[in-house]
C-alpha cells in the first residue's frame, strides 16, 4: 500500500491561491487529491488551478472570504455537491505587519487576528463538523509559524495570532480524536512570500540566516511533503495534536 496515496480524497486549501497555499495544493494534487482552490481572488486561484490540471491532477477554483462563516458554509455545500466528500482541510490564509507595538491600531490588530485566526477557527468549525457528523473522519491541517513559540521581534500582532492557532490546533486535536478527525498544524521557517517581503531588510536576512542552521531560506515545495504527510494514511494511525517544523533547524537553534 502506498501510504502516501490521497486518490479518491477532497482536499480543501483555503487560501490556495497563495505562495506556500499554492505549493501545497500542487502537492495534494500530485498524490491524487481533488483540491478545491479557496480564496479571495479568482486570477490567483485560476493560476493555481491551472498549474494543478497541466500537472495531471483535478482541482476547481472557490471565491469565498475565510473570515466570512457564511462563504465557508456555501464553499462546503459546493465541494460536496462536486465530490461528494471533504476530506483534506488545510488552512493557510496569513496576513502580516511589521508595525511597532505602540502605534498598532485596533483596526490592524482585528484584520490580522482575524485572517490568521478567526479564519482557521471558523473553517474548523465548518469543515470539521462535517468531517465529525459525516463519520468519514479526516484531516486538518494548520499553517502556523516560528513566531509562534517564543515570538518574533518586529511582528507582535502576528506573533499572537499563530501562537493561537497552535492552541487551537491542539485543543481540537483533542475534540475531535473521537470521531477520527485529526488536526495538526506545520510550522513553516523562513520562506520568502507576499506578505513577509515588506519585513525582510537586510539586517533581518541577515540574523535569520545567523539563527538557521541550514543557512538558507526555504523553498515552498519543501512544505509539500510535510502536507502530504500529514494528510495521508502515513499520519492517519496515531498523528494528532502534533506541531511539525520545517524551519531548516531554526528552532532548534541557541547560542
Amino acid at each position: 500500500m502506498n501510504l502516501f496515496d490521497l486518490t479518491g480524497k477532497t482536499a480543501v486549501v483555503i487560501g490556495g491561491n497563495s505562495t506556500l497555499g499554492g505549493e501545497m495544493a500542487a502537492g495534494l494534487a500530485g498524490h491524487g487529491a481533488q483540491v478545491a482552490v479557496v480564496g479571495r481572488n479568482p486570477v490567483t486561484s485560476a493560476a493555481v488551478r491551472d498549474r494543478i490540471e497541466q500537472g495531471g491532477g483535478e482541482a476547481r477554483c472557490f471565491q469565498a472570504d475565510a473570515t466570512s462563516s457564511g462563504d465557508l458554509r456555501r464553499v462546503l455545500d459546493e465541494v460536496l455537491d462536486w465530490t461528494g466528500r471533504a476530506d483534506i482541510l488545510l488552512n493557510c490564509p496569513g496576513k502580516n505587519s511589521a508595525t511597532p507595538f505602540f502605534q498598532i491600531t485596533e483596526e490592524e490588530w482585528d484584520s490580522i487576528m482575524s485572517v490568521n485566526l478567526k479564519s482557521v477557527m471558523l473553517a474548523c468549525q465548518v469543515f470539521g463538523k462535517y468531517m465529525v457528523e459525516s463519520g468519514l473522519g479526516g484531516s486538518i491541517i494548520n499553517i502556523s509559524s516560528v513566531s509562534a513559540d517564543p515570538p518574533l521581534s518586529k511582528v507582535f500582532t502576528y506573533s499572537a495570532s499563530k501562537a493561537g492557532v497552535n492552541s487551537v490546533t491542539q485543543y481540537l486535536a483533542r475534540e475531535f480524536a473521537p470521531a477520527g478527525v485529526r488536526v495538526n498544524a506545520i510550522v513553516p521557517g523562513f520562506f520568502p512570500a507576499e506578505q513577509n517581503r515588506k519585513i525582510l531588510s537586510e539586517e533581518r536576512i541577515s540574523s535569520i540566516m545567523s539563527h538557521t542552521p541550514m543557512n538558507r531560506f526555504g523553498e515552498a515545495r519543501e512544505l509539500q511533503g510535510a502536507a502530504v504527510y500529514l494528510a495521508s494514511s502515513a499520519a492517519s494511525g496515531f498523528v494528532t495534536g502534533s506541531i511539525l517544523r520545517v524551519d531548516g533547524g531554526f528552532g532548534a537553534m541557541t547560542i
